[in-house]
């Protein structure tokens, strides 16, 4: 019996191996117990405000909507230590791991982000510290990787399947089976088996409460859209959460559309999967025509995941939040843009909310409107891939212009 709902709708639940289920229920009642406990939450926002540098400001971007009556602002999560929302959960749960005492973290990464933000909370809080990342992205992620190991962190390499986030996720998962009674496993997204996806926006949810207290503030009434990047959707169900009552707040969350949608390869399960159990969870699934998962593909390691967390699936069944897709090359665009206009490096996986946000804006630009992207992450760590693709772009079009 759980203390919480597990599930979102018809969505979530605990789809686990009989031997995790103790371990998942110790989780949920840590968790349910943490919630009352004046002391913890007194912890955690000490370090969100005084190691991650909590609240992160609300930036209006003048130079974007130039000559349209669009005004843009971005929540600033890329200013945060550590250079992305991942540093907020993670703090959570560190310190709920050591209310259960628990010695290791068991975690897994995509883009780094998250294996970023936890080496560094697992350096900082005196952790054991063993992450699993797919082959595939600890290549395009060096930087990551490396900041991962200076802090103590120990990096297994995934080799399995297409060599990324979903392979690693199943990778951790296993590790967790054998090990749970002294490790806990941090997943990085708002998605997994119950009680994560609760876990998880409960620790994100500060994004949302500073967003709209800021807006307020500074506009004096609510945006007409909150825009947010969906890969797992940690980031937009922090944003979201606050706003899920205000029902004349379009929440929009943007899905890798990758080299497009009729190519077969991208990464946008809402809007082109179907219902299945992956991670421990049901939810929208990538899957083929006999039921198999379908590998899913992004210039963004942060967003090529299959699934995606069970409450998103669960607001785009209710008609509460619009899932679009964005594709590599207008990601790749927004991230250009962003860089010479504001003088701001986005991630890639944010330049794909950013993308749609300037879609909107030139489809009206009479229209007098307000948009909030939550920018959830720097981009530091994706400009060697912008790089390479530049070149690559340059080189095609030189032999292009010889041929004539």
């Amino acid at each position: 019996m759980t203390l919480l709902n597990p599930y979102f709708g018809e969505f979530g639940g605990m789809y686990v191996p009989q031997i995790l289920m103790p371990a998942l229920l110790e989780l949920e009642k840590n968790f349910v117990d943490a919630q009352k406990d004046i002391n913890f939450h007194k912890t955690f926002f000490n370090l969100l405000k005084n190691y991650a540098g909590r609240p992160t400001p609300l930036t209006l971007c003048n130079n974007l909507t130039q000559n349209t009556k669009t005004r843009i602002y971005l929540k600033r999560e890329d200013l945060l230590h550590g250079g992305a929302h991942k540093t907020n959960q993670v703090l959570g749960q560190a310190i709920l791991a050591i209310r259960m005492n628990k010695k290791q973290i068991i975690a897994e990464t995509g883009a780094g982000q998250h294996g970023v933000a936890t080496a560094m909370v697992c350096a900082l809080l005196n952790l054991k510290c063993r992450i699993y990342m797919g082959i595939k992205d600890i290549k395009r992620q060096h930087p990551n990787v490396f900041r991962m190991k200076l802090m103590g962190a120990e990096v297994i390499s995934v080799k399995n399947g297409s060599g990324t986030l979903k392979d690693a996720c199943n990778e951790a998962l296993r590790d967790w089976s054998n090990n749970y009674e002294n490790s806990h496993y941090m997943i990085g997204t708002a998605a997994g088996p119950h009680p994560y996806p609760t876990i998880v926006r409960e620790f994100q949810k500060m994004i949302g409460e500073e967003t709209k207290k800021q807006i307020l503030e500074q506009e004096n009434k609510l945006p007409d859209s909150i825009i947010a990047c969906v890969g797992g959707g940690s980031n937009a169900i922090g944003i979201f959460s606050e706003f899920i009552h205000d029902k004349k707040v379009n929440l929009i969350g943007v899905e890798p559309g990758g080299y497009g949608i009729k190519t077969g390869k991208h990464g946008s399960p809402l809007q082109y999967g179907r219902t299945g159990i992956f991670f421990g969870m049901k939810s929208q699934l990538m899957q083929n025509e006999e039921g198999q998962i379908q590998e899913s593909w992004s210039i963004s390691a942060g967003l090529d995941f299959p699934s995606v967390g069970p409450e998103h699936a669960w607001l785009k069944s209710i008609n509460r939040a619009q899932y679009v897709s964005i594709t590599d090359a207008e990601a790749l665009d927004a991230f250009k843009i962003l860089c010479k206009k504001e003088g701001i490096i986005p991630a890639l996986e944010s330049s794909h909310a950013l993308a749609y946000a300037l879609k909107l804006m030139n489809m009206s630009p009479e229209k007098e409107q307000i948009f909030v992207v939550n920018l959830s992450g720097r981009g530091d760590k994706d400009i060697f891939i912008v790089d390479d693709i530049l070149k690559k772009m340059e080189k095609k079009h030189e032999s292009i212009s010889k041929s004539f």
